[in-house]
């Protein structure tokens, strides 16, 4: 698995056109400067970005010449107007449709099995060394097997407020059965808990598989992204708040019987910085993995 395709459209308008990113590193490393790491180390030897255009110059300028000599780099955009086909976009629409375009929009750029990330997410060394072995030479082949990291919910939670959670329900050898939206999950002191529609509370053990947008997929899942893109257009391309998330896809999948997804399970942690306070935990969390020798003190990219 040689390639890393990497969600970054949403960096701009997060942090006001790059100006912002926050560093989490004690020599501004960003967690993107992690991510690229130690995927280096787990072998990738490829990264495509995914960003809007009008990013283009100030992408290359702070991102990618980071590390451009350790790693092949290329970016394609994610557009209001990418993949379409015949479809017109609605005039009052202000943003790309979801983390499935994203994967859509690089269809021209990648022939082999490949990982999927967000930029301005913390994945943990081991989850890419985990997902690049999914893709071994020795490894069961088949078109439609992919393959996503399970997280330990747990792991995944912010202290300073509610998240929004994949649930993974899987059967006794990991294979992905469903992934269900929890859209306000709270850290508790017995473990967690998530809030329905009707502000109910429901328990969770806080050691519930959930996935954090890490895949691994086969180019085969463009085919699936093109058709129900098309679909998706038809039904809902007129909703200005509609989105087409990667989730929703490979669960409509699994169920149709399309694809097998297996659960790679990690016991790392991740984070993003969803809340303000969430910086200061990011920043503590990288000094600790480098007292820990999981990370230099000066990163060194192909070390």
């Amino acid at each position: 698995m040689p390639t890393l395709l990497i969600m970054a459209a949403g960096i701009g308008s997060r942090y006001g056109g790059l100006k912002q990113i926050d560093p989490v590193g004690p020599n501004d490393e960003i967690i993107i400067d992690y991510s690229i790491y130690d995927a280096v180390r787990a072998g990738f030897d490829k990264a495509v970005f995914v960003i809007r255009r009008d990013m283009e110059k100030a992408f290359r300028e702070k991102i990618v010449k980071r590390f451009d000599k350790a790693i092949d780099c290329s970016i394609v955009f994610q557009e209001i107007d990418s993949c379409l086909g015949r479809f017109a976009a609605p005039p009052e629409r202000t943003k790309p449709w979801g983390t499935g375009h994203a994967v859509l929009v690089a269809a021209d750029e990648i022939d082999e099995s490949f990982a999927v990330i967000n930029a301005d997410d913390y994945y943990g060394a081991r989850s890419f060394e985990i997902v690049a072995s999914f893709d071994a030479p020795d490894g069961d082949g088949g078109p439609d097997r992919y393959a996503m990291v399970g997280y330990v919910l747990r792991n995944t939670l912010s202290e300073h407020g509610y998240v929004s959670r994949g649930v993974c329900a899987h059967d006794r050898s990991m294979r992905l059965e469903n992934i269900v939206e929890r859209t306000h999950v709270v850290k508790a002191d017995e473990g967690a808990y998530y809030l329905d529609d009707e502000e109910r509370r429901h328990a969770l053990r806080g050691d519930e598989i959930v996935s954090m947008n890490l895949w691994g997929f086969r180019p085969s899942i463009f085919g699936h992204l093109e058709d129900r893109f098309r679909t998706f257009l038809a039904e809902r391309g007129n909703d200005l708040k509609a989105e087409f998330y990667i989730p929703s896809v490979v669960d409509a999948l699994i169920k149709e019987g399309g694809a097998r997804v297996d659960i790679l399970p990690t016991d790392d942690i991740w984070f993003g910085v969803t809340y303000k306070e969430d910086r200061q935990v990011a920043r503590d969390t990288i000094k600790q993995l480098i007292e820990k020798g999981i990370y230099p003190e000066k990163l060194k990219y192909g070390s």
